[in-house]
């Protein structure tokens, strides 16, 4: 692992996320009912997001990408999450394969130009991480890689593929060889137009229709140059882990700060009918908006930790069991923080935000908010991180 590129100037920043945001209001936002009520692929929105090149903006301009770092990348996700949640989480989750891409196979003459690929051709990459009989683990695999020559094939059942069949290609963790343990993990790459992809699941779910997250068996092959050349154990501790939560508590926290605007805008409306007299729902708006601030400030303190992480380019780094805690923490608090936010706006808004066709509707908000504590348990989370603050030593 390397240091990552910087990132952009404010400047060139600001304009990217003002063209982000213009995106956010026309095109994401049009699409939004539909996708969520035909819960289908959002086109439109990540053909706009191919044309001003967002999918390779993660990746360094020596390879073509705009060469954002990962506090810019999660304000991107952040943005499209006040206006489409599903959007958003699969724009959060192609950019976390990217970041596994960026950070463990710059070494590969191969991968050197997947990225350039990447940004040349807009790739979307997709990830297929679980597995049936593993009960959700990411560090124990079933499948393995068959390698004959320099080909191999590969079969996973996997009960969740995000985006599968809108994806150019999918990300795929399984067993270096048969003989191998369970956690000794490789991480392959197979293009979706060379892979063989049998349902085994539908996706028709409360939220995050969008994403489509339906369950396959994979049958790919491929060169064996595919593999990314770095244990996956690594690649999750370094890459994965962290670009996950980061990425995904900024998607949810767009989507809790348009629930506050929205009820902002409610409480608005009533003080402006009698200014005399303020609302109730005045001090139940500045209670719900310290709850957004501490949402806020705890998901940027770790952003910005592991921002500098990457920028010293140790890998031991993400080794600290206080940073691991820390970053699976982004994950617990965001995804049960956004439900009591969104929550409390829909108290304050009333029943036009209970109702589906109107301006300030929280329907959908509340119902991807739901998602949020179930992908990746959070039982599961709290399980691992009890175990590490028992050997965690003073406040690392």
């Amino acid at each position: 692992m390397t240091a990552v590129a910087a990132g952009l100037s404010d400047t060139a920043f600001n304009q990217l996320l003002a063209t982000v945001t213009e995106l956010g209001k026309g095109v994401v936002a049009s699409a939004a009912v539909a996708v969520d009520a035909e819960a289908r692929f959002p086109k439109e929105s990540f053909d706009a997001l191919r044309a001003e090149k967002l999918l390779g903006a993660y990746v360094p301009t020596e390879y073509g990408g705009l060469g954002l770092n990962i506090q810019q990348i999660c304000k991107i996700c952040e943005t499209l999450g006040r206006y489409c949640a599903s959007t958003a989480m699969v724009y959060a989750m192609h950019q976390i394969q990217v970041a596994c891409v960026v950070n463990h196979g710059h070494s590969s003459d191969y991968f050197q130009q997947f990225m350039r690929d990447i940004c040349a051709k807009q790739w979307l990459l997709a990830s297929a991480t679980t597995e049936l009989g593993v009960g959700g683990d990411l560090r124990s695999s079933r499948c393995h890689v068959e390698v004959s020559g320099d080909r191999f094939t590969l079969e996973k059942k996997a009960p969740v593929v995000s985006y599968a069949q809108a994806s150019d290609a999918i990300l795929v963790t399984c067993r270096k060889d048969a003989n191998a343990q369970a956690h000794e993990q490789l991480h392959v790459v197979v293009f979706t137009r060379d892979c063989e992809l049998e349902a085994l699941s539908t996706w028709d779910t409360l939220g995050f229709r969008g994403t489509c997250s339906a369950g396959f068996v994979i049958n790919a092959k491929g060169s064996t140059e595919q593999i990314l050349p770095a244990p996956f154990a690594d690649i999750l501790a370094q890459s994965m882990h962290p670009t996950a939560h980061c990425t995904w508590g900024s998607l949810w926290y767009g989507l809790a700060a348009d629930a506050v605007t929205k009820a902002r805008a409610t409480v608005r409306a009533a003080a402006r009918k009698n200014p005399n007299l303020p609302p109730v729902s005045t001090l139940r708006l500045a209670e719900v908006d310290e709850q957004l601030f501490s949402m806020r400030s705890g998901l940027y303190l770790a952003i910005e930790e592991y921002r500098d992480l990457l920028s010293v380019g140790d890998a031991d780094a993400f080794t600290n069991y206080g940073f691991s805690i820390r970053t699976n923490n982004i994950k617990l608090r965001c995804s049960e923080m956004v439900v009591d936010i969104v929550g409390r706006a829909l108290m304050i808004v009333g029943i036009m935000g209970y109702k589906n066709d109107t301006p300030n509707t929280l329907c959908r908000h509340l119902r991807d908010a739901y998602g949020a504590a179930l992908m990746v348990n959070n039982d599961r989370i709290r399980g691992h991180n009890a175990a590490m603050q028992i050997a965690l030593r003073g406040d690392a």
